[in-house]
């Protein structure tokens, strides 16, 4: 049997208009009272009914919009097809259908969501990676919730959710320059904001410690499949002999860092012994790669979700008002075992 107000008041030991009062904030009432309604209503699992409730009243139909480039293929793009199968399966744990809005090539196709939303009438519209700023332009003036998913909207005209890139950046670096690494590369690629990001949490850390950057310390592949990686560290081998005495690399995403394992192995150089290597996204071949690949945790499974909370949040809210949010997802660290100290050595 489902939870409600007389169920929470018996146990909370006060009348039902007090829980009443509490759970919609129509009086004021002590903290006492207040905590062991809630208490009462989180223990019977209320609060949690009220929220599928108030989610499954909201929203019925989304639209993701996404460029087809930007379609996961799975042996090249493990980091989207992680969000996209997250942001499905939780559209089928509540019922919501989502329906899909391919552009051609590398970019979103503003007309044909257009024609999607006039014919679909979706309560939302998901925006994926794309974050073109006449792309955000055009789809802010819609006039349907939208949240972008790992893009930057600098002028904040919709809501977005994307991972915490330049902290974790930093997490990364300061990790290998805590175990004594001074000349570390950084491999990027530079199309997208995101990425970019990552570039300044590498160059925060040597600020934190007050340390020069090393010179030539950008080394730019260029795309993030694994072959550009290797073509991109055979190029320094050949060119240079050697990693321009690098210890360490770091690399913008686990893709690089799975190609620049397999060259070094080409070339002969040991990791993590003679250097070491860090990627950036945590997808599952990084914990397969031998050595297993010490990398950072992106939570790729949560920023479906929270896209879609913030477009409930949005249409309960009902106000044309409302500033647009920008929720950062935290990162963390997995240390596996391609990365060493040097102190000490």
């Amino acid at each position: 049997m489902k939870a409600g107000v007389k169920e929470i008041a018996k146990q909370a030991g006060v009348a039902i208009s007090t829980v009443s009062h509490v759970l919609n904030g129509t009086a004021p009432l002590s903290k006492d009272v207040r905590d062991r309604v809630l208490q009462a209503a989180r223990q019977l699992g209320y609060l949690e009914q009220r929220r599928v409730r108030a989610s499954i009243s909201a929203l019925t139909d989304v639209v993701l919009a996404i460029a087809e480039d930007a379609t996961p293929q799975i042996d090249t793009n493990m980091f989207t097809v992680a969000i996209l199968n997250s942001l499905r399966q939780e559209c089928d744990r509540r019922s919501i259908r989502l329906i899909p809005a391919v552009g051609v090539g590398q970019k979103v196709d503003v007309a044909a969501v257009r024609d999607i939303l006039k014919a679909e009438t979706p309560q939302g519209l998901i925006l994926y990676t794309d974050d073109r700023p006449e792309l955000i332009q055009a789809v802010a003036g819609l006039g349907v919730p939208t949240v972008l998913i790992n893009g930057e909207d600098p002028t904040m005209s919709v809501d977005s959710v994307v991972p915490a890139n330049r902290f974790a950046g930093l997490q990364a670096t300061r990790h290998l320059l805590q175990l004594g690494h001074r000349n570390i590369l950084h491999m990027t690629w530079h199309r997208r904001q995101t990425i970019r990001r990552r570039l300044e949490g590498f160059m925060d850390a040597f600020r934190e410690v007050n340390l020069p950057l090393p010179a030539d310390a950008i080394i730019e592949a260029d795309s993030f499949e694994p072959e550009h990686a290797e073509q991109l560290i055979d190029r320094l081998m050949a060119r240079d002999g050697g990693l321009r005495g690098a210890t360490a690399i770091f690399c913008a995403s686990d893709n690089l860092a799975l190609g620049t394992l397999r060259a070094l192995e080409r070339h002969g150089v040991g990791v993590p012994d003679d250097v070491s290597v860090i990627g950036f996204d945590d997808i599952m071949l990084g914990e397969l790669s031998r050595p297993p690949l010490t990398t950072i945790h992106v939570p790729l499974d949560q920023l479906g979700p929270a896209a879609l909370g913030l477009i409930e949040q949005r249409i309960l809210a009902n106000s044309p008002t409302r500033a647009a949010m920008r929720v950062e997802l935290g990162c963390r660290l997995i240390q596996r075992a391609t990365v060493r100290s040097l102190n000490g050595a």
